[in-house]
């Protein structure tokens, strides 16, 4: 008797706000679960929503009968209205609690925390760590990401900017955490490259000022006045987005982290190209790139220009060659000269055209007047002076 009366005196009471022990006696209907408090001999239900921070299809999967699990109550329950229980109680918030005290240790300490990124939603990515954490969108990553969808799903790292725990306030960070990784990688990489080597690469960015190349963890810069021998006005009308080049390290900067490019330095010059494909006396095609007063320039080959003088334009008399010629036009000439050493070139175009009819008539016609003075007539200087010389008697 005296055992029962202690057993009866020693019972738990139980109030709202209190941390007690379950354990499972029942579930009912995959809606609720019916616990009894440990030393209280009172029962408690947990409804599905409150047992697990995240929807749970089956109870049976989280919980089974005879586990104790800790809990907090929430609130009492009415007579009329018990459904198993004098409490109401929850597992979900239990377990938040002792998440938010985990984190706030981890935020005075300074340390990391890992969590699933559950929504993307306006202005951020909402963060599932056990309980709720929001990332802005300026915190995500070291430079502004316009797609935030490529998140979702993702476990990321990240550092805790802002912990209230009775807010509920908790804000994170990737920002810093990615310039890091980057550094770190760029410093890796950077250390692999050498000036004067040649690399291949991928195109990942176009510039009107120039390309940007991945050469794995670094990327280089092509100006646009590296890019090819002839001149580049834009660099998206050679280069494409993914395209594979080879390039040559002009420098490295690993201090500021810069590497600088050139694609035009791994093909032959101009010259070197015209040397192998083009010697004086052939015939080329070439496109008029400019017109001046004494002659026309003609691009036979990328970056190499000749000279057709105003006079080897046609045999006819050319005041200025804009009076037969215009820019862009396709013209056919002869390699009358080529000093490879000055980068020069001479053309003619009429040297490739037949002389007209009426001017070969004119010359003949002159050579045969000549040819009406015997080749055997002397002319002495009696002859000259005539009767000058005769003396009067």
């Amino acid at each position: 008797m005296s055992e029962f009366l202690d057993a009866l005196n020693s019972t738990l009471e139980v109030n709202v706000g209190d941390l007690v022990q379950g354990e499972v006696i029942t579930i009912q209907d995959n809606k609720q679960v019916i616990v009894g408090i440990v030393g209280a001999g009172v029962e408690g239900v947990i409804p599905a929503k409150e047992l697990s921070a995240t929807p749970v299809e089956a109870l049976e999967d989280v919980v089974s009968v005879g586990d104790v699990l800790d809990l907090v109550v929430v609130s009492t329950i009415r007579e009329k209205e018990n459904d198993g229980g004098s409490f109401l109680l929850s597992k979900r918030r239990v377990d938040a609690r002792k998440v938010w005290s985990d984190i706030e240790a981890k935020f005075e300490n300074g340390e990391l925390v890992e969590g699933t990124v559950k929504d993307v939603v306006k202005g951020g990515l909402v963060v599932d760590l056990g309980v709720r954490g929001f990332v802005p969108a300026s915190l995500v990553s070291d430079r502004f990401v316009r797609d935030l969808s490529q998140f979702k799903g993702q476990t990321l790292t990240f550092q805790i900017v802002e912990c209230i725990p009775a807010e509920n306030k908790l804000v994170l960070s990737r920002k810093e955490l990615v310039a890091a990784q980057k550094a770190e990688q760029l410093s890796k990489a950077l250390s692999n490259i050498e000036a004067d080597t040649v690399v291949e690469g991928t195109v990942s960015r176009l510039t009107n000022f120039g390309a940007f190349i991945d050469l794995g963890g670094v990327d280089g810069l092509v100006h646009v006045s590296e890019i090819s021998h002839a001149h580049v006005k834009n660099p998206a009308s050679v280069l494409t987005v993914g395209d594979k080049v080879n390039v040559k390290v002009l420098s490295v900067d690993e201090q500021a982290g810069r590497v600088s490019l050139s694609i035009k330095a791994t093909t032959k010059a101009p010259w070197e190209v015209a040397a192998e494909q083009i010697a004086q006396g052939d015939t080329v095609e070439g496109v008029v790139k400019r017109l001046t007063d004494f002659g026309a320039f003609v691009e036979v080959l990328p970056g190499v220009e000749g000279l057709v003088h105003v006079s080897q334009i046609s045999h006819e008399r050319v005041n200025v060659p804009n009076e037969v010629l215009t820019v862009g036009q396709t013209i056919t000439a002869l390699v009358q000269e080529l000093r490879l050493a000055e980068q020069r070139m001479s053309l003619s175009m009429k040297a490739l055209i037949e002389r007209p009819v009426r001017e070969v008539e004119q010359v003949d016609s002159q050579e045969d007047d000549f040819e009406y003075v015997a080749d055997d007539t002397t002319v002495t200087l009696g002859d000259v002076l005539g009767d000058q010389l005769q003396v009067t008697e």
